[in-house]
């Protein structure tokens, strides 16, 4: 949520920083209705402190024998005044809040404006894999070697689910293994949440009330249509974000550093395209997901921590990436700045995200209520939050079975992943 002080002395600046990011707003009915609400807050405070001076002085005016019919008929009618007022402070604090709600965070100042035809790459690491044979989707590669079945996915899940087999899983659990020792060798804490979130969670994750359709909802058992009040988690980043929701944070304890492995569940609305097919887009993969809460001024340095994080991930896979530098309009919602590490993928002819790299400075936390108290001042302020992915399977996994595919059909495995594959150099 944005600073609403920010925008009550500076709304150009911050309009023109939402153009910057593909969200035209006009703040002129926003800022009308919160100084008529200040107005009201203010008359309000005034009837409030009259009727507790009136209701002290009533059993002096009585022992003194005065008439204090008239008294008793002002308390009436100040009381209904501040009714009236409250009943319209509610409406205007409402309609306020709904309005903060729907707006995305800033883009930083140094972010290119537009969509991701703008986005930049800032570095490619190795280069793309050149074959001497035919090269095979890996759709082709790994269902004829028996370590994916989409058709008994589909016959579970229905559109948009595959599962893992033999070596597959093997495979998958080995990648997820490699990820979790290297989180916790840098001396992060690992968590492992609850699926099920409240609505809450997506709230201060900031994907809620806007993105709500987005997740898998779960409605109350009577059948209320009034609306759900959990979801499935669509990546542990809304679990972490909500762990110190309305906490003050220890100063001198930041920042905080987690990591957590989840599947994700995704609607993953629309339509694939042709060349998408396979795990590439699903409505339930593996993730392990970083997260930190820190200091203001720390949170640079954090973002820098976590980009590199995952990209060392997929340079020790051997895998051949490049990491992006997001235009505005290309962060989502939440985001002032993002990093995406791209994999490439050979029978796209093209890279694809796994994993994005994320600031959100204090926009998570102000919808989440998460503070500390700056010891030097003695003042609340509220944290930066980060994140970022570390990994996503269902996008490496086809990465490697393309990039490191052999010309007799197998599948390298990288050194890296082997001890968790009893030494299997290849599938």
């Amino acid at each position: 949520m944005l600073d609403i002080n920010l925008i009550r002395e500076n709304p150009a600046l911050v309009k023109e920083k939402l153009a910057r990011k593909g969200f035209p707003v006009d703040f002129s009915e926003f800022l009308a209705r919160d100084g008529k609400r200040r107005e009201l807050i203010y008359r309000t405070e005034q009837l409030k402190a009259e009727k507790n001076k009136t209701s002290a002085a009533i059993p002096r005016l009585k022992k003194e024998g005065q008439d204090v019919a008239p008294v008793l008929e002002r308390m009436k009618q100040i009381g209904e005044e501040i009714r009236l007022g409250d009943e319209q402070l509610g409406v205007l604090e409402k309609a306020q809040q709904e309005f903060l709600d729907s707006l995305p965070n800033l883009p930083a100042d140094d972010l290119a404006a537009g969509g991701k035809e703008n986005n930049q790459v800032v570095r490619v690491s190795g280069s793309k894999p050149v074959f001497t044979f035919p090269p095979q989707h890996h759709v082709d590669l790994v269902e004829r070697l028996g370590i994916i079945d989409y058709v008994r996915g589909v016959k579970l899940g229905g559109s948009g689910f595959w599962l893992y087999r033999g070596n597959g899983a093997r495979l998958e659990w080995a990648l997820l293994n490699f990820f979790m020792e290297e989180h916790l060798n840098d001396g992060y804490e690992m968590i492992l949440p609850p699926h099920i979130l409240t609505y809450q969670c997506g709230y201060a994750a900031g994907q809620f009330p806007k993105f709500k359709d987005d997740v898998f909802q779960l409605r109350r058992e009577d059948g209320d249509s009034g609306g759900f009040t959990h979801f499935i988690l669509p990546t542990a980043e809304t679990a972490l974000v909500n762990l110190h929701r309305d906490e003050v944070l220890d100063e001198d304890a930041l920042p905080f550093k987690y990591f957590a492995y989840t599947p994700c569940y995704r609607k993953e609305a629309g339509s694939y395209r042709a060349e998408e097919r396979g795990m590439i887009r699903g409505h339930q993969f593996n993730k392990i997901e970083m997260f930190q809460y820190t200091l203001p001024e720390q949170s640079p340095a954090a973002l820098d921590e976590l980009v590199e994080k995952a990209a060392r991930l997929v340079g020790k896979l051997g895998l051949h990436f490049r990491v992006s530098k997001l235009a505005a309009g290309d962060c989502s919602a939440s985001m002032t700045r993002t990093y995406d590490i791209e994999v490439w993928i050979p029978s796209m002819n093209e890279y694809k995200e796994v994993s994005s790299a994320s600031s959100a400075g204090d926009y998570q936390a102000r919808r989440g209520n998460i503070r500390f108290r700056r010891k030097s001042t003695g003042r609340l302020e509220y944290v930066h939050t980060l994140n970022a992915s570390g990994l996503a399977t269902s996008r490496i996994l086809p990465a490697i079975a393309e990039q490191f595919q052999q010309a007799d059909g197998h599948i390298a495995v990288p050194e890296v992943l082997r001890k968790w594959m009893d030494g299997r150099a290849v599938i």
